[in-house]
């Protein structure tokens, strides 16, 4: 996969929320999106802080147990992750411009890793007039799932 993403020019980070909708609707939306990652149609930028969150909230024995999702699953998209995504050096946000400091560590990762898109359907980021126009002028265009599939179908 590695030789698939070396001429890739459309950097994203993908918020948790997208993550944990593919594992919980393996045919939705949301695991074309990592499926499209997969293949090489854009670059994947995530930091350690944000690995760690997925991992702890993908293992959480409620949404395993909920949703069936098997650990092998999770493991393997963490494995995936780490192996194949350009990662960002966080040790701890130093941006606090969000409601939810889980959200800060999002943003600075696509600032940093100078993402072209943020993919979430977080409201306490989509809603945030605030946030927006910070991420815009750091050059990051927030984005639905469903617009950035019909983005990247046209690349």
């Amino acid at each position: 996969m590695k030789s698939a993403i070396e001429g890739v020019s459309v950097k994203a980070v993908v918020d948790t929320n997208i993550w944990v909708s593919a594992l919980v609707a393996p045919f939705g939306s949301a695991a074309k999106l990592i499926e499209l990652w997969k293949i090489g149609k854009f670059k994947l930028i995530i930091s350690e802080l944000q690995t760690s969150e997925l991992y702890e909230v993908l293992s959480r024995s409620q949404f395993t147990t909920k949703y069936r999702i098997d650990e092998k699953k999770v493991e393997d998209l963490i494995v995936s992750i780490i192996e194949n995504a350009e990662h960002i050096l966080l040790e701890k946000s130093a941006i606090s411009c969000c409601r939810d400091p889980d959200d800060d560590i999002i943003i600075e990762t696509a600032i940093r890793g100078k993402a072209k898109y943020l993919i979430t359907g977080d409201k306490d980021i989509t809603n945030d007039k605030t946030v927006l126009s910070f991420l815009s002028r750091h050059g990051v265009s927030v984005i639905s799932l469903s617009r950035f599939l019909a983005v990247i179908d046209k690349a």
